[in-house]
């Protein structure tokens, strides 16, 4: 599957203050997320940012609100988005057909919702380098699971060269110093 700006949304999970610090290596998830998010914005591919029961779990961390700001909000209380409401209405406004997912926890809600989104016919693009889990091990297998389940395993760098397609893109030059 070849993926195109005008043909991907990305899915922003569970970012939130009181998961992200819990996380393996918070401050490389973050580093990579805010990467592949601000070069996102550069490309103008719609962001729909989850929170899973915001009263318990806080409100998405100061560092992907910053590159988020125009993000479509979704809060949730199911594991999968897909099983809110808010973001099933979200996602069908923006009519893209592929989901880049990345977030937390890579093996909880990102996992479930990747596999809602390949049950309902969307492609999937689980980012390896933005999602996170508390474990390793964790990560581990919900990456391969995912794989199996038919969810695309990709990278932060990947994608954006992906969708840049050339380096006479009018965002090569801001997305490669983000890449730096």
């Amino acid at each position: 599957m070849r993926i195109h700006t005008d043909t991907v949304v990305a899915v922003a999970v569970d970012y939130q203050e009181r998961l992200i610090p819990a996380i393996h290596e918070p401050t490389e998830l973050l580093r990579s997320s805010r990467i592949l998010l601000a070069g996102l914005k550069e490309l103008k591919v719609p962001v729909i940012i989850s929170r899973q029961y915001p009263k318990g779990l806080g409100d998405t961390v100061p560092e992907i609100k910053e590159v988020t700001g125009d993000a479509l909000p979704c809060e949730k209380m199911t594991f999968s988005c897909w099983g809110s409401e808010g973001f099933r209405n979200a996602l069908q406004s923006v009519n893209r057909k592929n989901v880049i997912l990345c977030g937390a926890e890579a093996h909880v809600c990102v996992l479930q919702t990747a596999t809602d989104l390949l049950a309902e016919g969307y492609g999937v693009l689980f980012t390896a380098d933005c999602t996170g889990s508390r474990r390793t091990y964790d990560k581990k297998a919900a990456l391969k699971r995912a794989e199996r389940e038919g969810s695309l395993i990709v990278t932060c760098e990947q994608i954006l060269f992906e969708l840049l397609e050339s380096a006479t893109a009018p965002a090569f030059k801001s997305i490669s110093a983000l890449l730096r």
